[in-house]
Protein backbone atom coordinates (compact mmCIF):
# COMPACT_ATOMS: atom_id res chain seq x y z
CA UNK A 1 0.00 0.00 0.00
CA UNK A 2 1.06 3.75 -1.05
CA UNK A 3 1.01 6.14 2.00
CA UNK A 4 2.82 8.59 0.09
CA UNK A 5 1.18 11.80 0.09
CA UNK A 6 -0.59 13.01 -3.40
CA UNK A 7 0.99 16.17 -4.15
CA UNK A 8 -1.36 18.97 -4.19
CA UNK A 9 -1.45 21.49 -7.60
CA UNK A 10 0.44 25.03 -6.82
CA UNK A 11 -1.84 27.63 -5.78
CA UNK A 12 -3.34 29.91 -8.63
CA UNK A 13 -4.26 33.72 -7.96
CA UNK A 14 -7.63 33.19 -8.17
CA UNK A 15 -7.38 30.67 -4.88
CA UNK A 16 -4.77 32.91 -3.02
CA UNK A 17 -7.43 36.21 -3.47
CA UNK A 18 -9.77 33.76 -1.94
CA UNK A 19 -7.75 31.99 0.75
CA UNK A 20 -6.74 35.91 1.99
CA UNK A 21 -9.68 36.97 1.25
CA UNK A 22 -9.72 39.34 -1.28
CA UNK A 23 -11.10 39.87 -4.76
CA UNK A 24 -9.19 40.16 -7.58
CA UNK A 25 -10.30 42.71 -9.77
CA UNK A 26 -11.18 42.59 -13.04
CA UNK A 27 -9.16 43.33 -15.99
CA UNK A 28 -8.96 46.92 -17.28
CA UNK A 29 -10.76 46.34 -20.53
CA UNK A 30 -13.69 43.96 -18.77
CA UNK A 31 -14.42 47.24 -16.33
CA UNK A 32 -13.94 49.33 -19.64
CA UNK A 33 -16.66 47.24 -21.39
CA UNK A 34 -18.94 47.12 -18.20
CA UNK A 35 -18.71 51.11 -18.03
CA UNK A 36 -19.53 51.55 -21.72
CA UNK A 37 -22.65 49.24 -21.82
CA UNK A 38 -23.73 51.57 -18.54
CA UNK A 39 -23.60 54.69 -20.75
CA UNK A 40 -25.34 52.68 -23.46
CA UNK A 41 -28.14 52.23 -20.87
CA UNK A 42 -28.16 55.60 -19.38
CA UNK A 43 -28.25 57.03 -23.00
CA UNK A 44 -31.11 55.01 -23.94
CA UNK A 45 -33.16 55.62 -21.16
CA UNK A 46 -32.97 58.94 -21.73
CA UNK A 47 -33.40 58.75 -25.16
CA UNK A 48 -36.60 56.85 -24.45
CA UNK A 49 -37.75 59.29 -21.93
CA UNK A 50 -37.13 62.24 -24.21
CA UNK A 51 -39.26 61.28 -26.91
CA UNK A 52 -41.78 59.65 -24.64
CA UNK A 53 -42.83 61.70 -21.94
CA UNK A 54 -43.12 64.76 -24.62
CA UNK A 55 -45.66 62.19 -26.55
CA UNK A 56 -47.69 62.04 -23.50
CA UNK A 57 -47.78 65.37 -22.84
CA UNK A 58 -49.04 66.53 -25.99
CA UNK A 59 -51.73 63.60 -26.28
CA UNK A 60 -52.99 65.11 -22.42
CA UNK A 61 -53.04 68.95 -24.06
CA UNK A 62 -55.10 67.42 -26.55
CA UNK A 63 -58.36 67.42 -24.31
CA UNK A 64 -57.04 69.40 -21.09
CA UNK A 65 -56.25 73.23 -21.41
CA UNK A 66 -52.98 73.77 -20.75
CA UNK A 67 -52.76 75.54 -17.40
CA UNK A 68 -49.46 77.50 -18.44
CA UNK A 69 -46.60 77.72 -21.48
CA UNK A 70 -43.06 78.30 -21.17
CA UNK A 71 -43.25 81.61 -22.47
CA UNK A 72 -45.59 82.48 -19.72
CA UNK A 73 -43.16 81.38 -17.32
CA UNK A 74 -40.50 82.93 -18.82
CA UNK A 75 -42.52 86.19 -19.04
CA UNK A 76 -43.50 85.48 -15.22
CA UNK A 77 -39.66 85.55 -13.82
CA UNK A 78 -38.86 88.39 -16.03
CA UNK A 79 -41.74 90.65 -14.62
CA UNK A 80 -40.08 93.50 -12.60
CA UNK A 81 -41.17 97.22 -12.04
CA UNK A 82 -44.24 99.16 -13.40
CA UNK A 83 -44.77 96.99 -16.69
CA UNK A 84 -46.70 94.07 -14.46
CA UNK A 85 -49.42 96.76 -13.95
CA UNK A 86 -50.09 96.17 -18.11
CA UNK A 87 -50.14 91.90 -17.59
CA UNK A 88 -53.24 90.34 -17.78
CA UNK A 89 -54.53 86.89 -16.44
CA UNK A 90 -54.32 84.15 -18.71
CA UNK A 91 -57.89 82.16 -18.87
CA UNK A 92 -58.50 79.69 -21.02
CA UNK A 93 -61.60 80.22 -23.56
CA UNK A 94 -63.30 77.08 -25.41
CA UNK A 95 -63.25 77.26 -29.41
CA UNK A 96 -66.95 77.83 -29.28
CA UNK A 97 -66.40 81.24 -27.08
CA UNK A 98 -64.42 82.84 -30.16
CA UNK A 99 -65.55 85.24 -32.23
CA UNK A 100 -64.23 83.01 -35.72
CA UNK A 101 -62.83 86.61 -37.29
CA UNK A 102 -60.01 85.94 -35.10
CA UNK A 103 -59.27 82.79 -36.11
CA UNK A 104 -59.40 83.52 -39.82
CA UNK A 105 -57.79 86.84 -38.79
CA UNK A 106 -54.67 84.69 -37.41
CA UNK A 107 -54.12 82.43 -40.54
CA UNK A 108 -54.34 85.36 -43.00
CA UNK A 109 -51.53 87.04 -40.96
CA UNK A 110 -49.83 84.00 -39.92
CA UNK A 111 -50.14 81.30 -41.99
CA UNK A 112 -52.30 81.07 -45.12
CA UNK A 113 -51.39 77.35 -45.83
CA UNK A 114 -52.29 76.53 -42.07
CA UNK A 115 -55.44 74.54 -43.20
CA UNK A 116 -53.01 72.65 -45.85
CA UNK A 117 -49.80 71.61 -44.43
CA UNK A 118 -48.81 68.89 -41.71
CA UNK A 119 -47.17 71.13 -39.55
CA UNK A 120 -44.46 72.73 -42.19
CA UNK A 121 -44.52 75.35 -44.99
CA UNK A 122 -41.68 73.37 -47.24
CA UNK A 123 -41.89 76.29 -49.72
CA UNK A 124 -41.74 78.74 -47.04
CA UNK A 125 -38.70 77.45 -45.07
CA UNK A 126 -37.22 76.72 -48.71
CA UNK A 127 -37.22 80.50 -49.58
CA UNK A 128 -35.81 81.61 -46.41
CA UNK A 129 -33.20 79.38 -46.92
CA UNK A 130 -32.46 80.36 -50.02
CA UNK A 131 -32.27 84.58 -48.97
CA UNK A 132 -30.17 83.25 -46.03
CA UNK A 133 -27.40 81.84 -48.43
CA UNK A 134 -27.48 84.64 -50.53
CA UNK A 135 -26.26 86.65 -47.27
CA UNK A 136 -29.61 88.21 -46.00
CA UNK A 137 -31.08 87.92 -42.80
CA UNK A 138 -32.34 84.64 -42.00
CA UNK A 139 -35.91 85.11 -41.56
CA UNK A 140 -39.00 83.46 -39.72
CA UNK A 141 -41.02 80.59 -41.74
CA UNK A 142 -42.78 79.27 -39.18
CA UNK A 143 -46.20 78.02 -39.27
CA UNK A 144 -49.01 78.14 -36.48
CA UNK A 145 -47.69 74.70 -35.99
CA UNK A 146 -44.94 75.63 -35.07
CA UNK A 147 -45.61 78.36 -33.17
CA UNK A 148 -47.79 76.51 -30.81
CA UNK A 149 -45.03 74.15 -30.12
CA UNK A 150 -42.80 76.99 -29.19
CA UNK A 151 -45.12 78.75 -27.28
CA UNK A 152 -46.02 75.82 -25.37
CA UNK A 153 -42.92 74.21 -24.37
CA UNK A 154 -39.66 76.24 -25.55
CA UNK A 155 -37.33 79.66 -25.35
CA UNK A 156 -37.41 82.17 -28.27
CA UNK A 157 -34.17 81.50 -30.58
CA UNK A 158 -32.64 80.25 -33.47
CA UNK A 159 -30.43 77.75 -32.69
CA UNK A 160 -30.26 74.33 -33.93
CA UNK A 161 -31.09 72.88 -31.36
CA UNK A 162 -34.50 74.22 -30.45
CA UNK A 163 -35.31 74.34 -34.05
CA UNK A 164 -34.85 71.09 -33.97
CA UNK A 165 -37.00 69.98 -30.86
CA UNK A 166 -39.39 72.31 -32.27
CA UNK A 167 -39.71 70.27 -35.17
CA UNK A 168 -40.45 67.28 -32.96
CA UNK A 169 -42.81 68.57 -31.01
CA UNK A 170 -44.72 69.98 -34.21
CA UNK A 171 -44.82 66.71 -35.98
CA UNK A 172 -46.36 65.28 -32.81
CA UNK A 173 -48.80 68.05 -32.48
CA UNK A 174 -49.87 67.98 -36.48
CA UNK A 175 -50.00 63.57 -35.60
CA UNK A 176 -52.07 63.77 -32.07
CA UNK A 177 -54.70 67.24 -32.69
CA UNK A 178 -57.10 68.26 -34.89
CA UNK A 179 -56.47 71.45 -37.14
CA UNK A 180 -59.31 72.79 -35.07
CA UNK A 181 -57.21 72.10 -31.42
CA UNK A 182 -54.27 73.59 -33.11
CA UNK A 183 -56.07 76.85 -33.25
CA UNK A 184 -58.08 77.15 -30.05
CA UNK A 185 -54.75 76.16 -28.21
CA UNK A 186 -52.90 78.77 -30.32
CA UNK A 187 -55.16 81.58 -29.72
CA UNK A 188 -55.51 80.24 -26.27
CA UNK A 189 -51.60 81.20 -25.75
CA UNK A 190 -50.40 83.43 -28.06
CA UNK A 191 -48.97 86.94 -26.80
CA UNK A 192 -50.64 89.77 -27.96
CA UNK A 193 -48.59 92.78 -26.33
CA UNK A 194 -46.40 92.59 -23.00
CA UNK A 195 -47.76 90.26 -20.28
CA UNK A 196 -51.36 89.58 -22.43
CA UNK A 197 -51.20 86.17 -23.29
CA UNK A 198 -54.50 84.40 -25.12
CA UNK A 199 -57.20 86.05 -27.15
CA UNK A 200 -59.76 86.66 -23.74
CA UNK A 201 -56.93 88.85 -22.15
CA UNK A 202 -56.47 90.29 -25.16
CA UNK A 203 -60.53 91.10 -25.99
CA UNK A 204 -60.95 92.33 -22.11
CA UNK A 205 -57.37 94.37 -22.12
CA UNK A 206 -57.62 96.21 -25.48
CA UNK A 207 -61.29 96.06 -26.39
CA UNK A 208 -63.09 95.51 -22.91
CA UNK A 209 -65.49 92.75 -24.47
CA UNK A 210 -65.28 88.88 -24.58
CA UNK A 211 -63.68 86.98 -27.59
CA UNK A 212 -67.19 86.01 -28.70
CA UNK A 213 -67.85 89.95 -29.54
CA UNK A 214 -64.54 90.66 -31.60
CA UNK A 215 -65.46 92.21 -35.08
CA UNK A 216 -63.33 91.34 -37.90
CA UNK A 217 -61.35 94.88 -37.77
CA UNK A 218 -60.70 93.97 -34.47
CA UNK A 219 -59.47 90.57 -34.98
CA UNK A 220 -57.17 92.03 -37.45
CA UNK A 221 -55.56 94.46 -35.61
CA UNK A 222 -54.75 91.72 -32.81
CA UNK A 223 -53.05 89.65 -35.32
CA UNK A 224 -51.43 92.71 -37.18
CA UNK A 225 -48.83 92.80 -33.62
CA UNK A 226 -47.91 89.29 -33.41
CA UNK A 227 -45.28 89.29 -34.70
CA UNK A 228 -43.83 91.34 -32.39
CA UNK A 229 -46.12 91.93 -29.28
CA UNK A 230 -43.32 93.58 -26.87
CA UNK A 231 -42.74 96.59 -29.52
CA UNK A 232 -46.18 96.45 -31.43
CA UNK A 233 -49.04 97.71 -29.71
CA UNK A 234 -52.74 97.28 -30.49
CA UNK A 235 -53.92 100.09 -27.71
CA UNK A 236 -51.70 102.62 -29.46
CA UNK A 237 -50.94 101.13 -33.24
CA UNK A 238 -48.41 102.74 -34.99
CA UNK A 239 -48.68 103.55 -39.16
CA UNK A 240 -47.06 100.28 -39.76
CA UNK A 241 -49.05 98.21 -37.57
CA UNK A 242 -52.33 100.15 -39.01
CA UNK A 243 -50.98 99.03 -42.42
CA UNK A 244 -50.76 95.55 -41.30
CA UNK A 245 -54.33 95.53 -40.21
CA UNK A 246 -55.21 97.15 -43.46
CA UNK A 247 -53.49 93.70 -45.33
CA UNK A 248 -54.96 91.13 -43.23
CA UNK A 249 -58.47 92.59 -43.21
CA UNK A 250 -57.57 92.04 -47.52
CA UNK A 251 -56.58 88.65 -46.93
CA UNK A 252 -59.38 87.63 -44.69
CA UNK A 253 -61.72 88.48 -47.49
CA UNK A 254 -59.76 86.82 -50.27
CA UNK A 255 -59.27 83.81 -48.27
CA UNK A 256 -63.32 83.53 -47.90
CA UNK A 257 -63.78 84.87 -44.18
CA UNK A 258 -65.61 82.92 -41.40
CA UNK A 259 -66.46 80.43 -44.38
CA UNK A 260 -62.69 79.23 -44.26
CA UNK A 261 -63.10 78.26 -40.88
CA UNK A 262 -66.76 76.67 -40.60
CA UNK A 263 -65.73 74.21 -44.17
CA UNK A 264 -61.74 73.79 -43.30
CA UNK A 265 -61.08 74.08 -39.69
CA UNK A 266 -64.14 73.01 -37.48
CA UNK A 267 -65.10 70.41 -39.59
Amino acid sequence: MNNARTKKPPPTRASRARSTGRRRKAPRRTRLARFRRACGRAFLLLLATGLIAPLALVLLLRWVPPPTTAFMARDALAATGPATTERMPYRWTRWEDIAPQAAVAVIASEDQKFPDHNGFDVEAIRMALGDALQGERLRGASTISQQTAKNLFLWPGRSLFRKGLEAYLTVLIELCWSKRRIMEVYLNVAEFGTGVFGITAASERFFDKRPAELNADEAALLAAVLPYPSGWRVDNPSSRVRRRQAWIRTQMTRLGGVALIEERISG
